[in-house]
């Protein structure tokens, strides 16, 4: 403060020593040479194209957010008629930490600066993604804790000496800058999520987050507009500017610049953390939804496949059953192959076991009648000649072509040849 205080006097004894009246002209002419400044855009700017050099994959957008508008912002806000006027200028000063603070850092994340060094520098790639992954970068990264940041350094910066101190030291001034503008890429990087965070917030809490740096930019814009006390009195009195707003005006367009230009920054950044909301909630009811209906297809699957195996199965024990009672439905003696020849050549055989023959013939060869073995007998010439009543089993009568019934063991009791005269007779 003392130091500030000497050179206002300084200035105060010899005459207003600074840039001349701001007009619309002069806003586009007036520029300073800011060697630091100009060194740190050289180095990330020539870093960034040696890296995405040769890379197809690495769309021209990329470029244009991270060398067209992040370090064309940078040199603006410190070498344009905006780092001309900051020192005499409240609101010039204003309008270089709105665009410190949030512009230049937004476009500059949008580049993806994190991903193209972990590509181009695998060995240095791998120990980044360490670090980013580590439990200090989680702690530090925290929504609350990166919003808090983005909002306290220029809240302190505007009502402590270290307002004025800007003026008077290059080091503080160039420190300054970078202080700005690391806490708004750390909320911002954490916020896009483009590049490798240490932990994936969703976008609900983005949301919440861009609405309270929102809030946060209004309360440091009115804080300013609302204070009794003039921000760095005793350095404006002694530069003592001829030309433009008083110094109360001055300090009200400063806040005012710091509430509606942080506002025009911030809001857009909130609608698109809407927007991507919903996207997210979009794309993930259309993947839960794709999941079910993978689920379902399987479950379905898997029902079809133990309906065809159960199926199969039963199958696989129907078969013998059939088999054995297609085999049972025949009567014995047509199996059996003494008797085969006979009935091949007199016979039809039998359909059904348990259906008696409904047929009767005439005629000395022909069948007289076939029932339901056992009983059945069969007579001189492979004819059937009757039936047993008494199912008399256990005769043994020797057939006059030696062959017998095994079904029963016995042959009619009734002869042949007497039938035969009994149809004569009639």
């Amino acid at each position: 403060m003392g130091t500030a205080l000497a050179s206002g006097g300084l200035a105060l004894g010899s005459g207003y020593h600074g840039p001349p009246a701001l007009t619309l002209t002069r806003a586009f002419t007036e520029w300073t040479f800011d060697p630091w400044m100009t060194a740190l855009v050289v180095i990330l700017g020539g870093g960034y194209l040696a890296g995405v050099r040769g890379r197809p994959d690495c769309p021209l957008a990329r470029r244009i957010w991270f060398l067209g508008l992040g370090l064309g912002f940078l040199v603006i806000a410190t070498m344009s008629w905006v780092g001309v006027y900051q020192p005499v200028l409240m609101y010039a000063r204003a309008v270089q930490t709105v665009l410190l603070v949030l512009v230049v850092p937004l476009f500059l994340a949008l580049g993806r600066p994190i991903s193209l060094a972990i590509v181009v520098f695998p060995g240095a790639g791998r120990r980044i993604e360490a670090v980013i992954g580590s439990r200090l970068a989680r702690l530090l990264t925290f929504p609350a804790i990166t919003t808090f940041a983005l909002v306290a350094v220029p809240f302190v910066m505007y009502f402590t000496s270290w307002y004025t101190a800007v003026f008077d030291s290059t080091a503080v001034r160039e420190l300054t800058y970078l202080a700005l503008m690391a806490p708004g890429y750390v909320f911002f990087w954490t916020l896009l999520r483009v590049d490798p965070v240490p932990k994936k917030y969703s976008y609900a809490v983005s949301m919440w987050i861009t609405g309270a740096e929102v809030i946060g930019d209004a309360f440091l814009g009115i804080a300013v507009i609302a204070n009794q006390n003039l921000i760095g009195a005793a350095y404006y009195h002694a530069l003592a500017r001829p030309w433009g707003p008083t110094l109360a005006t001055d300090e009200v367009l400063a806040g005012g610049v710091l509430w509606v230009l942080g506002d025009l920054v911030g809001l857009p950044f909130l609608a698109a953390q809407l927007i991507q909301m919903m996207r997210e909630d979009e794309s993930d009811a259309a993947r839960i939804d794709a999941d079910l209906d993978a689920k379902e297809a399987q479950l379905e699957q898997a029902q079809l496949e133990q309906a065809q195996l159960e199926q199969a199965q039963l199958e696989q024990a129907e078969a013998p059953a059939t088999v054995k009672g297609a085999t049972q439905e025949k009567p014995w003696w047509e199996n059996d192959p003494r008797f085969t020849g006979r009935f091949k050549a007199n016979l039809e055989p039998a359909a059904d076991i348990q259906r008696p023959a409904a047929r009767q013939v005439g005629g000395a060869d022909e069948l007289l009648g076939l029932h339901s073995a056992p009983g059945r007998y069969v007579g001189i010439g492979r004819r059937v000649v009757g039936q047993d009543r008494h199912h008399r089993a256990e005769r043994d009568v020797t057939d006059l072509l030696g062959q017998h019934d095994d079904g029963d063991g016995a042959l009619a009791t009734q002869g042949v040849d007497g039938q035969r005269s009994r149809r004569d007779r009639r």
